[in-house]
């Protein structure tokens, strides 16, 4: 194998390397992304229950006072 070979061959290695590390930290950054999303989609699933709650305790205390009349 010629010295040329060689470094081409070296080169290339190196940059699979390079590209392999950052795909690698891409995907790091992804999932801290995605883990983050899944606890603001919670956080907001938690406070739309909360409200959907009032909403049910009104309707079921007009509707008491709506038998009463």
């Amino acid at each position: 194998m010629s010295i040329e070979l060689f470094n081409q061959l070296e080169q290339k290695v190196t940059d699979a390397v390079e590209s392999l590390e950052m795909l690698r930290m891409e995907s790091e950054e992804l999932r801290e992304e995605n883990a983050r999303l899944k606890q603001e989609h919670q956080e907001w699933e938690r406070r739309l229950n909360g409200l959907l709650e009032k909403f049910r305790e009104l309707e079921s205390a007009e509707s008491s006072e709506t038998s009463f009349s």
